[in-house]
């Protein structure tokens, strides 16, 4: 059965899914990203993909979230309680799913899929101030080099596997090229931001299965409002303190006497280790030992900060570093294998990095930066648990499953330290 809404009374080509085990969960059973892509034709592969997309957006807010299942959390969510609360920003994914068994190069089977982040949207062209900073750099991210020199982040931010970062790359040159052709004289370029975690122990990395339709097809179908999380886009075969992990978001709104800015997070979460897991201080990794699937922490962890707030590049980077106190609140200690890499921007500033001439700009004093700090610190750590809720249950090649965080017995764990909140 294919579950991409009434795609399948047309789209015949799809195959049929493995039988779902009756034990599992509803949502887990019927979840569009279990959709099989392989042997479609390209252009017929990317039509499933959008119709993927619209399955899975109708439905992003119909699974629960960390706050629904009682996590207490400090701060004030935006409307989504995500990245999009950032006004402008929008967010797309491709997912590619198919295949099951022992591996073959090649074939599959396939777990992975291509992250968008536009700063100001896919209808803008107006870059952003910008700030990255590596925690661990055991990771690639694209494009920093002239990010750390210039300030400015011109262009999406994606996200995919390790070794597709090469075809995303030049799959956003390609696509930012059709949006501003060369000028006169011929003269266009472009250093795009990619960034990856490795999703090997569930995905047939080595059989590049990213091709650069599913770039664009995450960067055309970005949008705002309720995000998609768990096993979607780069997210989709990752792994987070041996749970299965993928994408999340969270956003603070600031008080309006503290200037009512927003801060957003989106994380591609694919780090940690079991027994170091904490949510809301509890040590749940200890409360859930079993179904282990790493030794090391080995994985890595991909976070976009956003903000409405007038800042700088030198004051993005330190909003940038700011994310590593939230990945710490829920457990990281940034192991030696693992890529902690985080990039910020800010939408404030329309038109100050394009153009001839002085630009007059506007920024946010040091000695009131401490709430945004806060902000980001509070949204990485929701961001991060928010995708270990949403994800599902795995199963990838050679038969590896890795499971999902279990909804009750998170609970459980939460009441047993006095740390159950009720939903609101």
């Amino acid at each position: 059965m294919c579950h991409i809404g009434n795609a399948c009374n047309f789209l015949t080509v799809c195959r049929h899914r493995r039988r779902a085990d009756a034990s599992m969960p509803y949502a887990a059973r019927n979840s569009p990203s279990e959709t099989t892509m392989k042997n479609l034709p390209s252009r017929l592969a990317v039509g499933v993909m959008a119709i993927i997309a619209v399955a899975v957006a109708s439905g992003a807010q119909a699974k629960p979230r960390a706050r629904d299942l009682g996590v207490p959390f400090d701060g004030t969510p935006g409307q989504f309680n995500a990245i999009t609360d950032v006004k402008g920003v929008e967010v797309g994914h491709t997912t590619l799913v198919s295949g099951s068994g022992k591996l073959k190069v090649g074939t599959g089977p396939v777990r992975t899929g291509v992250t968008a982040i536009l700063p100001r949207g896919k209808a803008s062209l107006d870059p952003v101030f910008g700030g990255w900073f590596s925690l661990n750099g055991n990771g690639e991210m694209t494009g920093t080099t002239w990010l750390e020199e210039s300030g400015v982040l011109d262009g999406p931010v994606m996200i995919t596997n390790t070794h597709s970062v090469g075809v995303v790359r030049d799959a956003v040159i390609a696509w930012r090229i059709k949006q501003a052709p060369p000028d006169e004289e011929g003269y266009s370029w472009s250093l795009p931001i990619v960034a990856e975690t490795a999703d090997d122990d569930l995905n047939d990395m080595n059989g590049f299965h990213v091709k650069p339709e599913h770039a664009f097809h995450a960067l055309d179908g970005a949008h705002g409002g309720p995000a998609e999380e768990g096993n979607v886009g780069g997210g989709t075969g990752m792994i987070c303190n041996e749970f299965k992990g993928g994408i999340g978001t969270s956003s603070r709104v600031l008080p309006a006497k503290l200037g009512g800015y927003t801060v957003g997070v989106l994380v591609q979460c694919n780090y940690g280790r079991r027994s170091q897991l904490r949510i809301a201080g509890v040590p749940v990794g200890k409360e859930i030992s079993d179904h282990t699937v790493r030794e090391e922490d080995i994985g890595s962890i991909i976070i976009v900060v956003a903000t409405d707030a007038p800042l700088i590049p030198t004051q993005l980077k330190r909003l940038a570093r700011r994310a590593a106190l939230g990945l710490a609140r829920d457990g990281s200690f940034a192991g030696d294998g693992s890529g902690d890499i985080f990039i910020a921007f800010s939408t404030a500033n329309p038109g100050a990095a394009t153009g001839k001439g002085v630009r007059d700009i506007k920024m946010l004093p040091n000695d009131q930066m401490n709430p945004i700090f806060l902000a980001t610190v509070q949204s990485t750590e929701e961001a991060i648990i928010n995708a270990m809720v949403a994800a599902e249950t795995m199963k990838g090649k050679n038969d590896l499953e890795v499971i999902a965080l279990p909804h009750d017995r998170l609970r459980e764990a939460l009441k047993k330290y006095n740390r159950l909140a009720e939903p609101k």
